[in-house]
């Protein structure tokens, strides 16, 4: 079995950070991180093992980065609870809809090179799309901008046309499905007009970058993305066989025909469709650690990796996708606080003095997000893998103040 160390490279030098230990709740730092826990960490480990605990949650991890270094890990719980495997360093995540912020890089890389514009038509690329009815005017306002901010009047869900019946798909499969249901859906609103979260928005997205250069979006992002930031880990699809071992169950909590709670094993590999660009990433937390590393631009004074990080994606062009376009407050299906904005794909959450960015994602049984500080070059990274079918308001407010918590510690 081929294991992996959740570290930062930086240059020659290697900061090795984690090892799992036996025990089920987790909490320790690497002796070779001389760099203490932030102030409120034991807390806020203990107030997510309380909400796991309360909500059934079968395993869970959480991290604090800082200048591209782990300076704080937990793992709580197992990733396959019968087989009694617990979470640890190398267990693997599914992360939901944090994909879509590798989605819209991929399109200001190819903004950035001269391939598209923010204000191109969408049309342009996907004319399928004028099948879908829009009552407030001609689709073909719609912008590859306004797309990247859940602005163009798309319905949240890619498949609204279920009864979550055992035979039915998990998502649709392939465009054509999305195509022949295109002339039986219509715009929520005037493209532009305002904020409404949409996953697929996002496959038009990836269609767009699938037309420009005819790569697979999985392909396109492998290439333009992992490989250069060094994602060895990070995958779509079936998990790689000699990762397999890691991967974590994906599990839900039900009430049974008795009003008993019971949880159901999702199983550890699922078929996310067509619906990759907007929810397929999977990985161990350290791949996501050198993502935040990139995002926050934390080189360790390494000239090469500060290269690597400009031809990914310059500087400029991630501070222009955090800065907010519309808030998230007009949108009634999502969950959002006071003052939350979203720009291009990333979200931003003011608090105090501090604006944090990031993503939260929901797929399956799994639930993650992703925030950091531009301020400082602190990152905050959650995952557990279990949802909560039977009281699922309660769940998601509990999640939020995990969220909340993770913030203060990246002040």
């Amino acid at each position: 079995m081929h294991r992996y160390t959740l570290g930062f490279v930086v240059g020659a030098a290697v900061t090795a950070i984690m090892g799992g230990g036996p025990a089920a709740v987790q909490a320790q730092r690497s002796a070779s991180d001389a760099t203490a826990p932030p102030a409120g960490w034991v807390a806020f480990t203990r107030s997510m093992d309380t909400f796991a605990a309360s909500d059934s949650v079968v395993g869970a991890a959480a991290l604090v980065v800082r200048g591209g270094r782990v300076i704080a890990h937990h793992e709580y719980g197992d990733a396959d609870r019968s087989a009694h495997q617990l979470v640890d360093s190398h267990t693997l995540f599914h992360y939901g809809s944090i994909t879509k912020t590798l989605t819209a890089i991929a399109v200001l890389q190819l903004r950035d090179r001269g391939r598209l514009r923010l204000d191109d038509r969408v049309v342009t690329y996907v004319p399928e799309l004028r099948l879908v009815h829009d009552p407030y005017g001609s689709i073909d306002s719609l912008t590859i901008g306004m797309l990247l901010s859940h602005a163009g009047g798309f319905q949240n869900p890619t498949w609204p046309y279920t009864d979550d019946k055992p035979w039915e798909p998990f998502e649709p499969t392939t465009w054509a499905q999305l195509v022949a249901m295109m002339p039986y859906q219509e715009l929520r609103f005037a493209p532009g007009s305002r904020y409404g979260y949409s996953n697929p928005g996002f496959l038009y997205l990836a269609r767009i970058i699938e037309s420009i250069t005819g790569d697979p979006w999985e392909v396109y992002v492998d290439k333009n993305i992992f490989k250069p930031l060094g994602l060895a880990h990070s995958y779509f699809g079936a998990t790689p066989y000699f990762m397999a071992a890691d991967r974590s169950d994906s599990y839900a909590l039900e009430r049974d025909g008795s009003g008993h709670l019971a949880l159901r094993a999702l199983g550890r590999e699922f078929n996310p469709g067509i619906t990759i660009p907007n929810g397929g990433w999977n990985a161990p937390l350290s791949d996501l650690v050198r993502y935040t590393a990139f995002l926050t631009g934390s080189t360790g004074g390494d000239t090469a990796v500060r290269r690597v990080y400009d031809t990914v994606l310059a500087r400029s062009t991630l501070e222009e996708m955090w800065r907010p376009r519309y808030p998230t407050s007009a949108d009634s299906e999502t969950v959002s606080a006071p003052g939350e904005t979203v720009g291009l794909s990333f979200f931003q959450v003011p608090r105090g003095a501090t604006t944090f960015v990031g993503h939260m994602g929901f797929q399956a049984g799994f639930r993650a997000f992703l925030y950091i500080n531009p301020r400082t070059g602190a990152a905050v990274i959650a995952a557990l893998n279990t949802r909560n079918d039977a009281d699922p308001a309660r769940s998601q407010a509990g999640w939020l103040v995990v969220r909340d918590a993770a913030l203060d510690l990246i002040r």
